[in-house]
Protein backbone atom coordinates (compact mmCIF):
# COMPACT_ATOMS: atom_id res chain seq x y z
CA UNK A 1 0.00 0.00 0.00
CA UNK A 2 1.49 3.32 -0.99
CA UNK A 3 1.74 6.18 1.41
CA UNK A 4 -0.90 8.88 0.76
CA UNK A 5 0.21 12.26 -0.53
CA UNK A 6 1.28 14.49 2.33
CA UNK A 7 -0.18 17.95 1.89
CA UNK A 8 1.93 21.06 2.22
CA UNK A 9 1.35 24.82 2.17
CA UNK A 10 2.82 27.55 -0.18
CA UNK A 11 5.36 30.33 -0.02
CA UNK A 12 4.13 32.86 -2.56
CA UNK A 13 4.27 36.67 -2.78
CA UNK A 14 0.92 38.20 -3.51
CA UNK A 15 2.36 40.54 -6.15
CA UNK A 16 3.72 37.59 -8.08
CA UNK A 17 0.88 35.18 -7.48
CA UNK A 18 -0.86 35.82 -10.77
CA UNK A 19 2.43 35.28 -12.58
CA UNK A 20 3.27 32.17 -10.55
CA UNK A 21 6.98 32.87 -10.76
CA UNK A 22 7.52 31.05 -7.47
CA UNK A 23 5.62 28.86 -5.11
CA UNK A 24 6.07 26.35 -2.39
CA UNK A 25 3.92 24.69 0.10
CA UNK A 26 1.11 22.47 -0.26
CA UNK A 27 -1.69 21.81 -2.65
CA UNK A 28 -5.09 20.93 -1.27
CA UNK A 29 -7.19 17.84 -1.59
CA UNK A 30 -7.50 16.17 -4.98
CA UNK A 31 -9.55 18.57 -7.14
CA UNK A 32 -11.67 18.33 -10.17
CA UNK A 33 -9.65 19.57 -13.15
CA UNK A 34 -10.59 23.10 -14.24
CA UNK A 35 -12.54 23.19 -17.47
CA UNK A 36 -10.24 25.94 -18.75
CA UNK A 37 -7.27 23.57 -18.76
CA UNK A 38 -9.03 20.67 -20.47
CA UNK A 39 -8.21 20.40 -24.16
CA UNK A 40 -10.82 17.79 -25.06
CA UNK A 41 -10.32 15.00 -27.53
CA UNK A 42 -9.90 17.32 -30.50
CA UNK A 43 -6.40 18.19 -29.33
CA UNK A 44 -5.37 14.68 -30.39
CA UNK A 45 -5.47 15.82 -34.00
CA UNK A 46 -2.42 17.97 -33.23
CA UNK A 47 -0.28 15.03 -32.07
CA UNK A 48 2.94 14.52 -34.03
CA UNK A 49 3.04 11.80 -36.66
CA UNK A 50 6.66 10.82 -37.14
CA UNK A 51 8.08 8.72 -39.94
CA UNK A 52 9.56 5.32 -39.15
CA UNK A 53 13.31 5.28 -38.39
CA UNK A 54 15.31 5.69 -41.56
CA UNK A 55 12.33 7.02 -43.52
CA UNK A 56 11.92 10.62 -44.75
CA UNK A 57 9.76 12.86 -42.59
CA UNK A 58 7.01 13.16 -45.20
CA UNK A 59 7.07 16.93 -45.05
CA UNK A 60 9.71 19.63 -45.04
CA UNK A 61 10.12 22.77 -43.03
CA UNK A 62 9.26 25.96 -44.92
CA UNK A 63 12.68 27.45 -44.06
CA UNK A 64 15.91 26.22 -42.43
CA UNK A 65 15.79 26.51 -38.64
CA UNK A 66 18.86 24.61 -37.37
CA UNK A 67 18.72 25.89 -33.78
CA UNK A 68 15.01 25.15 -33.37
CA UNK A 69 15.49 21.77 -35.02
CA UNK A 70 18.20 20.94 -32.47
CA UNK A 71 15.87 22.02 -29.65
CA UNK A 72 13.08 19.81 -31.00
CA UNK A 73 15.33 16.75 -31.22
CA UNK A 74 16.87 17.38 -27.78
CA UNK A 75 13.44 17.57 -26.18
CA UNK A 76 12.24 14.42 -27.93
CA UNK A 77 15.29 12.62 -26.48
CA UNK A 78 14.55 13.83 -22.93
CA UNK A 79 16.96 16.78 -22.71
CA UNK A 80 14.61 19.71 -22.35
CA UNK A 81 15.55 23.08 -23.88
CA UNK A 82 12.80 24.88 -21.96
CA UNK A 83 10.92 27.25 -24.25
CA UNK A 84 11.47 26.20 -27.87
CA UNK A 85 12.31 29.45 -29.61
CA UNK A 86 15.20 28.80 -31.99
CA UNK A 87 17.63 30.53 -29.64
CA UNK A 88 20.56 28.79 -27.97
CA UNK A 89 19.91 30.23 -24.53
CA UNK A 90 20.54 29.03 -20.99
CA UNK A 91 18.11 26.09 -21.03
CA UNK A 92 19.27 24.86 -24.44
CA UNK A 93 22.93 24.95 -23.38
CA UNK A 94 21.95 22.89 -20.32
CA UNK A 95 20.10 20.45 -22.57
CA UNK A 96 23.14 20.14 -24.82
CA UNK A 97 25.36 19.39 -21.82
CA UNK A 98 22.99 16.68 -20.67
CA UNK A 99 22.79 15.12 -24.13
CA UNK A 100 26.56 15.25 -24.53
CA UNK A 101 27.08 13.62 -21.14
CA UNK A 102 24.62 10.84 -21.96
CA UNK A 103 26.29 10.25 -25.34
CA UNK A 104 29.85 10.24 -24.00
CA UNK A 105 30.73 13.36 -25.98
CA UNK A 106 32.88 16.28 -24.77
CA UNK A 107 30.56 18.32 -22.55
CA UNK A 108 30.75 21.77 -24.09
CA UNK A 109 27.13 22.89 -23.99
CA UNK A 110 27.57 24.01 -27.60
CA UNK A 111 25.97 22.79 -30.79
CA UNK A 112 29.31 21.58 -32.17
CA UNK A 113 29.82 19.23 -35.10
CA UNK A 114 30.05 16.06 -32.99
CA UNK A 115 26.80 16.96 -31.25
CA UNK A 116 25.06 17.77 -34.53
CA UNK A 117 26.07 14.35 -35.86
CA UNK A 118 24.77 12.61 -32.73
CA UNK A 119 21.47 14.49 -32.90
CA UNK A 120 21.12 13.63 -36.60
CA UNK A 121 21.09 9.94 -35.68
CA UNK A 122 17.66 10.51 -34.10
CA UNK A 123 16.23 10.80 -37.62
CA UNK A 124 15.00 13.35 -40.12
CA UNK A 125 12.90 15.51 -37.82
CA UNK A 126 11.88 18.94 -39.19
CA UNK A 127 11.92 21.87 -36.80
CA UNK A 128 8.24 22.69 -37.37
CA UNK A 129 5.02 21.19 -38.64
CA UNK A 130 1.57 22.52 -39.52
CA UNK A 131 -1.54 21.78 -37.44
CA UNK A 132 -5.17 22.79 -37.62
CA UNK A 133 -6.55 24.20 -34.38
CA UNK A 134 -9.50 22.03 -33.25
CA UNK A 135 -12.71 23.79 -32.29
CA UNK A 136 -12.89 22.22 -28.83
CA UNK A 137 -9.28 23.16 -28.07
CA UNK A 138 -10.04 26.76 -29.01
CA UNK A 139 -13.32 26.92 -27.09
CA UNK A 140 -11.93 28.33 -23.84
CA UNK A 141 -13.12 29.93 -21.66
CA UNK A 142 -10.23 32.40 -21.63
CA UNK A 143 -9.92 35.36 -19.27
CA UNK A 144 -7.13 37.33 -17.55
CA UNK A 145 -6.55 36.33 -13.94
CA UNK A 146 -7.12 38.81 -11.12
CA UNK A 147 -3.98 39.53 -9.10
CA UNK A 148 -5.67 39.26 -5.69
CA UNK A 149 -5.58 35.68 -4.30
CA UNK A 150 -8.95 36.17 -2.65
CA UNK A 151 -10.44 36.97 -6.06
CA UNK A 152 -8.63 34.04 -7.67
CA UNK A 153 -10.16 31.76 -5.04
CA UNK A 154 -13.63 32.59 -6.38
CA UNK A 155 -12.84 31.23 -9.84
CA UNK A 156 -13.62 27.66 -10.98
CA UNK A 157 -10.06 27.28 -12.26
CA UNK A 158 -6.88 29.23 -12.95
CA UNK A 159 -6.90 28.62 -16.69
CA UNK A 160 -5.29 30.27 -19.67
CA UNK A 161 -5.84 33.93 -20.39
CA UNK A 162 -5.99 33.40 -24.15
CA UNK A 163 -5.88 30.81 -26.92
CA UNK A 164 -2.43 32.15 -27.81
CA UNK A 165 -1.17 31.25 -24.33
CA UNK A 166 -2.76 27.80 -24.46
CA UNK A 167 -1.21 27.10 -27.87
CA UNK A 168 2.16 28.27 -26.57
CA UNK A 169 2.06 25.70 -23.76
CA UNK A 170 0.78 22.98 -26.10
CA UNK A 171 3.83 23.41 -28.34
CA UNK A 172 6.35 24.27 -25.61
CA UNK A 173 6.96 27.80 -26.75
CA UNK A 174 5.51 31.30 -26.39
CA UNK A 175 2.79 33.21 -28.26
CA UNK A 176 5.47 35.52 -29.67
CA UNK A 177 7.32 32.56 -31.23
CA UNK A 178 4.09 31.18 -32.70
CA UNK A 179 3.30 34.52 -34.32
CA UNK A 180 6.85 34.75 -35.66
CA UNK A 181 6.36 31.33 -37.25
CA UNK A 182 3.09 32.57 -38.79
CA UNK A 183 3.79 36.10 -40.03
CA UNK A 184 0.79 37.94 -41.36
CA UNK A 185 -1.65 35.32 -40.12
CA UNK A 186 -4.99 36.47 -38.68
CA UNK A 187 -5.62 35.97 -34.95
CA UNK A 188 -5.44 32.29 -34.02
CA UNK A 189 -8.86 30.66 -33.95
CA UNK A 190 -10.61 27.34 -34.42
CA UNK A 191 -10.01 25.86 -37.86
CA UNK A 192 -6.88 27.91 -38.53
CA UNK A 193 -3.85 26.10 -39.91
CA UNK A 194 -0.67 27.27 -38.18
CA UNK A 195 2.99 26.34 -38.09
CA UNK A 196 4.29 25.16 -34.69
CA UNK A 197 7.47 23.68 -33.19
CA UNK A 198 7.56 20.01 -34.10
CA UNK A 199 7.49 18.62 -30.57
CA UNK A 200 7.01 14.86 -30.29
CA UNK A 201 6.65 12.13 -27.67
CA UNK A 202 3.11 13.50 -27.21
CA UNK A 203 0.98 10.41 -27.88
CA UNK A 204 -1.19 9.27 -24.97
CA UNK A 205 -2.33 5.71 -24.37
CA UNK A 206 -5.60 6.12 -22.41
CA UNK A 207 -5.23 2.64 -20.96
CA UNK A 208 -2.14 3.74 -19.01
CA UNK A 209 -3.61 6.94 -17.50
CA UNK A 210 -6.64 6.24 -15.32
CA UNK A 211 -7.30 9.85 -14.34
CA UNK A 212 -9.32 11.34 -17.21
CA UNK A 213 -8.69 14.92 -16.07
CA UNK A 214 -4.95 14.27 -16.01
CA UNK A 215 -5.11 12.77 -19.51
CA UNK A 216 -6.72 15.98 -20.70
CA UNK A 217 -4.05 18.10 -19.04
CA UNK A 218 -1.29 16.01 -20.60
CA UNK A 219 -2.88 16.38 -24.03
CA UNK A 220 -3.20 20.13 -23.51
CA UNK A 221 0.54 20.25 -22.76
CA UNK A 222 1.67 17.92 -25.54
CA UNK A 223 3.12 15.38 -23.09
CA UNK A 224 2.89 11.69 -23.92
CA UNK A 225 2.18 8.82 -21.56
CA UNK A 226 5.25 6.78 -22.53
CA UNK A 227 8.11 8.08 -20.40
CA UNK A 228 11.16 6.29 -18.94
CA UNK A 229 11.21 5.45 -15.23
CA UNK A 230 13.57 7.49 -13.05
CA UNK A 231 15.30 5.59 -10.24
CA UNK A 232 16.83 8.79 -8.88
CA UNK A 233 16.85 12.51 -9.62
CA UNK A 234 19.51 15.06 -8.73
CA UNK A 235 18.83 18.80 -8.50
CA UNK A 236 21.90 21.03 -8.73
CA UNK A 237 21.69 24.51 -7.26
CA UNK A 238 24.83 25.67 -9.11
CA UNK A 239 23.87 24.25 -12.50
CA UNK A 240 20.15 25.00 -12.15
CA UNK A 241 19.25 21.57 -13.49
CA UNK A 242 17.34 18.44 -12.57
CA UNK A 243 18.89 15.23 -13.88
CA UNK A 244 17.03 11.92 -13.99
CA UNK A 245 18.78 8.55 -13.99
CA UNK A 246 17.41 5.06 -14.65
CA UNK A 247 18.01 1.96 -12.53
CA UNK A 248 21.33 1.37 -14.34
CA UNK A 249 22.40 4.92 -13.42
CA UNK A 250 22.21 6.12 -17.01
CA UNK A 251 21.28 9.77 -17.51
CA UNK A 252 17.88 9.69 -19.22
CA UNK A 253 16.61 13.27 -18.89
CA UNK A 254 17.64 16.79 -17.93
CA UNK A 255 15.45 19.79 -17.17
CA UNK A 256 16.43 23.38 -16.38
CA UNK A 257 14.87 24.42 -13.06
CA UNK A 258 14.57 27.30 -10.64
CA UNK A 259 15.79 26.20 -7.22
CA UNK A 260 15.22 28.92 -4.62
CA UNK A 261 16.49 32.31 -3.47
CA UNK A 262 18.66 33.93 -0.80
CA UNK A 263 15.60 34.03 1.48
CA UNK A 264 14.57 30.44 0.81
CA UNK A 265 17.61 28.49 -0.40
CA UNK A 266 17.37 25.02 -1.85
CA UNK A 267 17.38 22.54 1.08
CA UNK A 268 20.43 20.40 0.30
CA UNK A 269 20.32 16.71 1.14
CA UNK A 270 18.46 13.51 0.36
CA UNK A 271 14.67 13.47 0.27
CA UNK A 272 11.82 11.11 -0.46
CA UNK A 273 8.85 11.55 -2.74
CA UNK A 274 5.63 11.21 -0.75
CA UNK A 275 3.35 11.46 -3.75
CA UNK A 276 2.44 13.20 -6.99
CA UNK A 277 -0.62 15.44 -7.17
CA UNK A 278 -2.02 16.20 -10.63
CA UNK A 279 -3.98 19.42 -11.20
CA UNK A 280 -3.48 20.47 -7.57
CA UNK A 281 -5.41 23.04 -5.62
CA UNK A 282 -3.23 25.43 -3.62
CA UNK A 283 -3.34 26.60 0.01
CA UNK A 284 -2.23 30.23 -0.09
CA UNK A 285 -1.00 31.08 3.43
CA UNK A 286 0.60 34.56 3.72
CA UNK A 287 2.33 33.56 6.98
CA UNK A 288 4.63 31.32 5.00
CA UNK A 289 5.89 34.13 2.75
CA UNK A 290 8.66 36.42 3.87
CA UNK A 291 7.53 39.11 1.41
CA UNK A 292 3.78 39.09 2.16
CA UNK A 293 2.05 40.71 5.13
CA UNK A 294 0.64 38.24 7.66
CA UNK A 295 -2.50 40.38 7.68
CA UNK A 296 -3.41 39.20 4.20
CA UNK A 297 -6.16 36.55 4.22
CA UNK A 298 -5.42 32.92 3.46
CA UNK A 299 -7.13 31.42 0.43
CA UNK A 300 -7.73 28.07 -1.21
CA UNK A 301 -6.93 28.55 -4.88
CA UNK A 302 -8.50 26.36 -7.57
CA UNK A 303 -6.36 24.22 -9.88
CA UNK A 304 -5.16 25.20 -13.32
CA UNK A 305 -2.06 25.79 -15.43
CA UNK A 306 -1.85 29.41 -14.25
CA UNK A 307 -1.95 28.44 -10.57
CA UNK A 308 1.06 29.03 -8.29
CA UNK A 309 2.30 25.44 -8.67
CA UNK A 310 1.07 24.84 -12.21
CA UNK A 311 -0.27 21.43 -13.14
CA UNK A 312 1.78 19.18 -10.83
CA UNK A 313 2.95 19.10 -7.23
CA UNK A 314 5.56 16.41 -6.41
CA UNK A 315 5.47 16.24 -2.63
CA UNK A 316 8.79 15.82 -0.81
CA UNK A 317 9.70 14.65 2.70
CA UNK A 318 11.08 18.12 3.45
CA UNK A 319 8.13 20.06 4.95
CA UNK A 320 6.74 22.81 2.70
CA UNK A 321 8.93 21.82 -0.25
CA UNK A 322 8.08 20.20 -3.53
CA UNK A 323 8.76 20.05 -7.25
CA UNK A 324 6.13 21.81 -9.33
CA UNK A 325 5.15 23.73 -12.45
CA UNK A 326 4.73 27.42 -13.20
CA UNK A 327 2.54 29.86 -15.09
CA UNK A 328 5.60 31.67 -16.50
CA UNK A 329 7.75 29.18 -18.46
CA UNK A 330 10.14 31.86 -19.74
CA UNK A 331 11.29 32.59 -16.16
CA UNK A 332 12.62 29.10 -15.45
CA UNK A 333 16.30 29.22 -14.57
CA UNK A 334 16.14 33.00 -14.24
CA UNK A 335 13.58 34.15 -11.65
CA UNK A 336 13.83 33.09 -8.00
CA UNK A 337 11.49 30.74 -6.16
CA UNK A 338 10.64 30.29 -2.49
CA UNK A 339 12.93 27.29 -2.12
CA UNK A 340 10.97 24.77 -4.18
CA UNK A 341 12.10 23.31 -7.49
CA UNK A 342 10.13 24.81 -10.37
CA UNK A 343 9.86 23.66 -14.01
CA UNK A 344 7.74 24.55 -17.01
CA UNK A 345 4.30 22.94 -16.90
CA UNK A 346 5.16 20.62 -19.79
CA UNK A 347 8.46 19.55 -18.21
CA UNK A 348 6.96 18.87 -14.79
CA UNK A 349 4.12 16.92 -16.43
CA UNK A 350 6.72 14.77 -18.14
CA UNK A 351 8.69 14.36 -14.92
CA UNK A 352 5.50 13.36 -13.09
CA UNK A 353 5.23 10.37 -15.45
CA UNK A 354 8.83 9.37 -14.68
CA UNK A 355 8.94 9.40 -10.87
CA UNK A 356 7.30 7.39 -8.09
CA UNK A 357 7.60 7.02 -4.34
CA UNK A 358 10.57 4.74 -5.05
CA UNK A 359 12.51 7.49 -6.84
CA UNK A 360 15.38 8.87 -4.75
CA UNK A 361 15.80 12.65 -4.62
CA UNK A 362 19.04 14.50 -3.93
CA UNK A 363 19.56 18.27 -3.79
CA UNK A 364 23.20 19.35 -4.19
CA UNK A 365 25.00 22.69 -4.08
Amino acid sequence: MTRPIRRLLPLFPAALLALATTACDRPADKPDAPASSQPAAGADSMVSHDAAPGQPAGWQDDTPRPEMQAQVVLERLGFAPGVIDGTLGLSTHNALRGFQEAQGLPVTGELDEATKAALARAGAIPATREVTIPADFAAGPFAPLPKDPSEQAKLPGLGYASLDEKLGERFHTTPDVLHALNPGAPPFAAGAKIRVPNIGADAIDPATIEDAAWRQTMASLGVGSQQPAAARIVVSKKAGTLKAYDDKDKLIALFTVTTGSSHDPLPLGNWKIYGVDHNPKFHYNPKLFWDVSDKKPAALLPPGPNGPVGVVWIDLSKPHYGIHGTAEPQTIGRAQSHGCVRLTNWDVARLAQMVSQKTKVTFVA
